[in-house]
């Protein structure tokens, strides 16, 4: 019998400010939550109206996720971290091929207004940092937690995945 692995594959690339690569995590694939599952069901079955920009945030807090999260909570839960420029980064996909679809060709992107420990990401629609408005598609704790200097940068890789396992 087969069965569907899905979610998204996260990978994390640290850079220092002087522009050297500091970390690399190997792909993680993340937990999807209720809320998410809901929506995608709700996308195939029930005419939710899709989203059409998702965002990745990024979390400084030590929480692990359980798929209990939603776009109201995990601000608060996962500690979101906001020392970054601008708003949560677009999450900028290519062409959905073999299952997968991913934003490989145009990373999400954070450099540094302080020194912050980032522990994971998460893929949510709406853009503004800290909100609790939207769907919370995706959360991630990364392998280790990266430590950002001040003008540091940390691109995240994203891609949402469903492929068949033996």
């Amino acid at each position: 019998m087969n069965h569907q692995k899905a979610g998204v594959l996260y990978r994390a690339l640290s850079w220092s400010p002087d522009g050297r690569l500091l970390a690399e995590d190997p792909p993680r694939l993340n937990r999807v939550p209720m809320e998410g599952l809901n929506f995608l069901l709700g996308l195939a079955f029930k005419s939710v109206t899709q989203v059409p920009t998702w965002y990745i945030g990024l979390f400084e807090g030590d929480y692990t996720p359980d798929g209990s999260e939603t776009a109201a909570t995990i601000a608060s839960l996962a500690t979101e971290c906001t020392a970054y420029s601008g708003s949560r980064k677009e999450f900028d996909e290519g062409a959905v091929s073999g299952g997968s679809v991913s934003n490989a060709a145009s990373l999400s992107e954070f450099v540094f207004t302080a020194d912050k420990t980032v522990r994971g990401a998460f893929m949510v629609s709406a853009s503004a940092k800290g909100s609790t408005a939207g769907v919370l598609l995706s959360v991630v704790r990364f392998a280790s937690p990266k430590v950002q200097a001040n003008g540091s940068k940390l691109q995240i890789f994203a891609g949402p995945t469903a492929t068949p396992t033996p």
